[in-house]
């Protein structure tokens, strides 16, 4: 909205200087020459100088509209109160240091120097620091507390504990002198007078009022005398119902390990007590409805339920009345019912053993069939069978062998005859001997053997053991010369 001033700079409050002019803006040549004529920068410069001397830094207080934030990063807004508003800009080297954003609606603090935008001769302010005011610093605190809770799990919906639909007695943790106890007291008279109150006093406005109220919550629940707590105010400012918004109340509410309900203020007002209790009520007489039944509505209740049971027994005679006359109907003298059986009884006698009688026949034929074929697959006879086959196989094995014999020996006879005339028995028959050295082997010719060498000789029957005396070795084709012992 207001661009920042840039490539400008005053030369003072008392500057003479002119800036040139375009031929079509100069002054006719008949002024005076005394008359001194401003341009409309420089005026605007001139008077930018004149407020920006005599205003040092200041504080101002409004409230923000119009708040515009453009690609630059610079700020632009009007800062207003009931009766006036003045335009404003903060650079983004001072925006940056903030730790909120401003928004319309937000009372804000703010360190200013007096000033005038030259381009368009308008009075702004240029904010070098700003900070929430009043109930916009609330606000902002009570958000920043909001979200912590949150993040700790204290807005849980699984840590809220249920009503009792039924109390007996109800706790009130609120001012004795408030409006909002009358209230209260008047709901609870009205729907419920069977109901015990007990009242803890506290204060509900002021510095002191939330570590007392957290201290109230804390003993109340200690002493487990009340059923349910109504935690109650009325309607005020957002400072007035601040006590409801410390962190210290809100921690006794989630520790407290009786239900509590929430009702400060009036049906907009919301405090961080309202997002932790188990129950928000929107005003103290709304609290006071949801934890009290109504009479009336119970005596519907109980009427209804009275009739209903009426009904129901009504229902439940009839139907035992008609159970009953049919049983009776059913019901049969206990004599003619022990005839019945009796006459059963005979019937089944008489079937059985009938049944008896057929079932032994039947196993009878199966008796003398089974034994038929065990006959028939006896061992004994098997056995006989079995003998007779043995004899016959016995008498053939040994004519057979008899007549393999004798056609053995029949081919046995020459096979002797013509070894036997080989046979160097036959030899030794007819006179001749088998020599043999001390190593039986066989003397072949008489240079194997020495004088005096052991030799062993075979006849036909019979060995003879002789020592070497004479070594005669014949040579067909020479005279022998024999080799006599020395």
């Amino acid at each position: 909205m207001y661009p920042p001033h840039r490539g400008m700079r005053p030369h003072g409050p008392y500057s003479r200087i002119i800036l040139g002019m375009s031929t079509t803006n100069q002054l006719p040549t008949d002024l005076p020459p005394q008359r001194e004529v401003y341009t409309i920068s420089r005026l605007n410069r001139e008077a930018r100088a004149l407020l920006e001397g005599r205003f040092p830094l200041i504080w101002i207080e409004g409230e923000v509209s119009n708040f515009a934030r453009p690609g630059s990063g610079h700020w632009y807004f009007t800062l207003k109160d009931a009766q006036a508003q003045v335009r404003c800009a903060m650079f983004r080297q001072n925006n940056m240091r903030l730790k909120f954003l401003p928004q319309d609606g937000m009372h804000v603090l703010a360190r200013a120097r007096v000033s005038i935008y030259e381009g368009r001769g308008e009075f702004q302010l240029i904010v070098e620091h700003a900070e929430p005011a009043g109930e916009g610093l609330l606000r902002m605190q009570f958000e920043q507390l909001k979200r912590k809770l949150a993040a700790e799990g204290l807005f849980e919906e699984s840590h809220k504990q249920p009503l009792p639909p039924h109390p007996r007695t109800v706790g009130v943790i609120t001012s004795p002198t408030g409006a909002a106890i009358r209230d209260i007291l008047s709901v609870l008279r009205r729907r419920a007078p069977q109901l015990e109150v007990i009242i803890y006093p506290v204060p509900v406005q002021g510095a002191a009022a939330a570590p007392q109220i957290a201290a109230m919550i804390g003993s109340a629940d200690a002493r487990q005398e009340c059923d349910v707590f109504l935690l109650a105010r009325g309607g005020g400012s957002l400072e007035d119902l601040w006590p409801f918004n410390e962190e210290v109340v809100a921690r006794a509410i989630h520790a407290c390990r009786t239900p509590i309900v929430s009702g400060v203020g009036h049906e907009i007002d919301f405090t961080i007590a309202d997002f932790v209790a188990d129950v928000r009520a929107p005003t103290p007489s709304a609290s006071a409805e949801l934890v009290s039944p109504d009479r009336r509505e119970l005596l519907t209740q109980l009427r209804g339920l009275e009739s209903r049971l009426v009904q129901l027994a009504g229902a439940l005679l009839a139907r035992q009345r008609e159970r009953m006359a049919w049983l009776s109907r059913r019901l049969v003298h206990p004599g003619r019912r022990l005839q019945e059986l009796a006459q059963r009884l005979d019937d089944v006698y008489a079937r059985m053993g009938s049944a008896v009688h057929t079932l032994i026949h039947r196993r009878q034929v199966e008796l003398v069939r089974l034994s038929a074929r065990l006959s028939a697959l006896s061992p004994a006879q098997r056995l006989m069978y079995l003998r007779g086959q043995l004899a016959q196989w016995r008498l053939r094995l040994v004519q057979t062998m008899r007549d393999r014999l004798h056609q053995e020996a029949a081919r046995l006879q020459p096979a002797t005859r013509a070894l036997h005339a080989v046979s160097p028995l036959a030899t030794l028959e007819r006179g001749y001997a088998i020599l043999t050295d001390a190593q039986a082997q066989i003397l072949r010719e008489a240079g194997t053997a020495r004088i005096g060498d052991r030799v062993a000789a075979r006849l036909a029957r019979g060995r003879l053991h002789c020592t070497v005396e004479e070594v005669v070795i014949e040579d067909r084709s020479a005279a022998t010369t024999p080799e006599r012992d020395a």
